[in-house]
C-alpha cells in the first residue's frame, strides 16, 4: 500500500475559524489542494455563506479562504489509504494543530466529519471547548446539512447569540 502526504495549512494572522478535514481525497490530491472533488459540498457551502461565487481554481480558493478569514487543514499529515474513504486510513501521522492554534485569532474549530473530530479530540483535547463536529461535506455523506454549517459559521462571522452558538456541539 502506498503512503500519501497531505497539504500545508492555509491560514494567516487574520484567520478566525479553522476547518479541519481528515485527509485529502484522491481528486484533491490530484488537484493539489483541499476539497478538489467537484461533488464535495465544501466550496459551494462556503461560497453560499459568504455570498460569493464558487472559486474555480487553486489560486482563487486560497484567496477566498484568506479573504474570508477561514483557515483550512487536515488532521492527517501522512498515511496509507485506499481511495478516499476515511475508514481506510491507516498508519496515520497527525498534524500539530496545537501549534497552529496557539497565538492566533482562531476561536472556532469546525471538524469536517467524524474522523477529523476523533483525531482532533485525541491530539488537541484542550481545544475541544472551541471545536464542533460537523456533518461531512463529502458527497458520500447522506446526513450533510448546510444549515448546520451556516449556523456554526454565523457564530463567528455574524455574531449570533451565545445561547445559539453553545447549542452547536
Amino acid at each position: 500500500m502506498s503512503r500519501f502526504s497531505g497539504f500545508a495549512p492555509v491560514s494567516d494572522e487574520e484567520s478566525r475559524v479553522l476547518i479541519l478535514g481528515s485527509f485529502p481525497s484522491v481528486k484533491s490530491r490530484a488537484e493539489g489542494f483541499y476539497y478538489g472533488n467537484p461533488q464535495n459540498r465544501f466550496w459551494r457551502m462556503l461560497a453560499d455563506f459568504f455570498g460569493e461565487r464558487v472559486p474555480e481554481n487553486v489560486g482563487q480558493k486560497r484567496d477566498f479562504l484568506l479573504r474570508n478569514k477561514v483557515a483550512v487543514w487536515d488532521m492527517v499529515a501522512s498515511c496509507e489509504v485506499v481511495g478516499s474513504a476515511d475508514v481506510s486510513i491507516s498508519k496515520e501521522e497527525t498534524v500539530d494543530v496545537k501549534t497552529l492554534l496557539s497565538g492566533t485569532k482562531i476561536s472556532l474549530v469546525l471538524c469536517n466529519g467524524a474522523k477529523a473530530y476523533e483525531l482532533f479530540a485525541r491530539t488537541a483535547a484542550e481545544y475541544l471547548p472551541i471545536a464542533r463536529k460537523m456533518p461531512s461535506t463529502s458527497p458520500a455523506n447522506p446526513r450533510y446539512s448546510e444549515s448546520v454549517w451556516h449556523d456554526a459559521l454565523s457564530c463567528i462571522f455574524a455574531q449570533k447569540s451565545v445561547d445559539i452558538c453553545s447549542q452547536i456541539r
